[in-house]
């Protein structure tokens, strides 16, 4: 029997909480809808920051990087090796942030005259700096070794690099303990002894973190006199970069990273990093790119190559000024982002048949197997998460480690259960953040750090089951789904974690003329009884209870969920619903 406390799609609606008193203020000062007004309270946007929110500017919005612990010491040093011409090699992983990190780090190296080396490695040589790349770096003759996006838990191996007279400066992202590798500097947002006067440097990808580390060299560099007799780098060339990292990171998209995403995207649009030309072109984007572009379409074939490609083609990729060799990167990454589709769907499948029907003794997704490709477990993981709405831990046993990726809900703060766990002595290592994470173990540990990570969530949420909740943004009647509307909220662009792009009810529609579309999507018209009417699309959907709700409506009255967004195909003026979920009116 229907469940009238939940949606057809067996979801909780509920209204976001929001002040009427300043929404309606927000209104008359800023003249914006009601809609988008109640948005921007609702997510706690004070009234001193909504300027800044919708028009967000670099310029407003970074600090002086000085702020950050070690950040003067290691703009100096940097500078320094630029000045001198010494060797400086760069370790970064193996996905689109690293990718962009070490691509940042490298195109304003080069600019300044200074040709770095390069190491991403591969998954079979794990996660992080190692020896193996630290022997690779002295036997070239380095004197700094920056790691990018990594780092911040490599005790060992960095204190083997500094016992061989390495200089080493890490610029990364990730949680901290409050122990620190034995470096000659960190530059971190999350140390946990930062002053935290900017809290929104804590959402910056390691990305972030590169570009405002250059900012501080290109300060100390021009403070030299370094640029007297040369042009200094654009800095703001490399936005589009840091952009993609930003996006494809999924960190929250606020303060200075909306200003990042927002400036990135303009300079993207601009076409002149070649590579990112390139793989734009051969992916078969022509609008000008949106975060959506960025993180499900470009984001995917970076990754790609780290997945179950070569993990330091997104590197060149990125820093290539070469057209034709540009487009055989590009070429190769969608060949590995079709064979990443193929071994993701056969992870997933052997996951879910190996989850469904069996009681499950902690409220976690716990799943291991002997030929999963550790290229793909984050991304089954993270589908897992969204299938069950449960903290989701998929583990790839090898003959002498077990690698693992987990990825979170918002109430289990997945990096605290990681250091947790390492320091028990659970796992090996490991590193990450709130929602995701990534994890290495000796495979005679697999049922205790399955225990470990069940108890922890348990301990954060109980035992019930845990219904997935769709927060509303705003309600509304098809006749006000509008262009007007549309372009309005798009003020609130970008969207992203922190930031979601609104979901807007309407109630009391019919579902007219629904049909399957491509692979198992459903188009519509949603129809009111004034007889307006706005055409509606539901992905992936027809082998749902949602899509038999639909293709059985026969004239039944709906209260819809979904986006409004504006419909520019072939030269349209107009919009569409993109609908997430369904249930009765009462």
């Amino acid at each position: 029997m229907y469940n009238k406390s939940k949606s057809i799609g067996g979801k909780i609606w509920k209204q976001a909480p929001s002040s009427e008193r300043l929404t309606e203020l927000v209104c008359q000062r800023f003249a914006l809808p009601y809609i988008v007004s109640r948005i921007l309270v609702s997510r706690g946007v004070a009234i001193e920051d909504i300027q800044n929110f919708i028009e967000p500017k670099i310029q407003a919005l970074m600090p002086n990087p000085s702020v950050l612990k070690d950040m003067d010491k290691s703009a100096k040093k940097i500078a320094e090796s630029i000045v001198n011409n010494k060797k400086i090699a760069v370790i970064g992983d193996y996905d689109v942030d690293g990718a962009t990190s070490s691509s940042v780090l490298r195109l304003y190296l080069e600019a300044c005259g200074n040709s770095p080396i390069i190491h991403i490695p591969e998954r079979d040589e794990g996660y992080g700096p190692s020896v193996k790349a630290i022997d690779k770096f002295l036997a070239l003759d380095a004197n700094l070794v920056v790691t990018v996006d990594c780092g911040t838990s490599a005790f060992d191996v960095l204190e083997y690099a500094t016992d061989k007279g390495l200089d080493v400066i890490i610029l990364d992202h990730h949680d901290a303990e409050v122990r620190l590798p034995k470096v000659f500097a960190i530059v971190n947002p999350k140390r946990l002894d930062e002053d935290n006067n900017y809290p929104y440097l804590k959402y910056m990808a390691a990305v972030g973190v590169v570009f405002l580390t250059m900012v501080a060299v290109n300060r100390e560099l021009r403070a030299s006199g370094f640029f007297k007799n040369r042009a200094e780098p654009d800095l703001m060339s490399l936005l589009d970069l840091v952009a993609l990292g930003t996006v494809c990171d999924v960190v929250p998209l606020l303060g200075l990273n909306r200003a990042y995403v927002k400036q990135g995207l303009k300079v993207m649009a601009n076409r002149k990093n070649v590579g990112l030309r390139s793989l734009i072109d051969k992916s078969g984007i022509t609008d000008a790119p949106t975060a959506f572009h960025l993180g499900y379409i470009i984001g995917p074939r970076i990754n790609a190559c780290g997945r179950v490609g070569e993990a330091h083609m997104g590197n060149k990729l990125l820093c290539s000024d070469n057209e034709k060799y540009a487009l055989e990167l590009s070429d190769k990454l969608n060949e590995f982002n079709a064979m990443r589709k193929e071994i993701e769907a056969y992870v997933l499948l052997s996951a879910i048949e190996m989850l469904e029907g069996i009681p499950q003794e902690y409220p976690i997704a716990f799943v291991s197997g002997n030929d999963w490709h550790q290229g793909v477990i984050g991304i089954v993981a993270g589908k897992l998460k969204e299938r069950y709405n449960l903290p989701s831990f998929v583990l790839s046993i090898e003959d002498d480690e077990v690698k693992g990726s987990a990825r979170s809900i918002p109430s289990v703060d997945l990096g605290a259960l990681i250091i947790s766990a390492k320091e028990r002595g659970v796992i090996t290592k490991g590193g990450g953040h709130a929602m995701a994470a990534g994890f290495s173990l000796h495979q005679d540990k697999i049922e205790e750090f399955k225990a470990f990570a069940g108890n922890y969530v348990k301990s954060k949420i109980g035992d019930e089951d845990v219904t997935p909740v769709i927060e509303i943004d705003g309600t509304l009647d098809v006749q006000g789904a509008n262009v007007d509307l549309a372009e309005k909220l798009e003020l609130l662009e970008p969207y992203g974690s922190g930031n979601s792009e609104p979901k807007l009810m309407i109630k009391n529609v019919r579902l007219v003329k629904p049909v399957i579309v491509g692979a198992g999507h459903i188009r519509c018209i949603l129809t009111s009884n004034t007889g307006a009417s706005i055409k509606a699309m539901a992905f992936r959907v027809g082998d749902t209870d949602i899509g038999n709700a639909m293709l059985k409506s026969k004239g039944e009255v709906f209260d819809v969920v979904g986006v409004l967004r504006r419909d520019n195909w072939m030269g349209r003026n107009a919009v569409q619903f993109m609908l997430d979920d369904i249930r009765f009116s009462s």
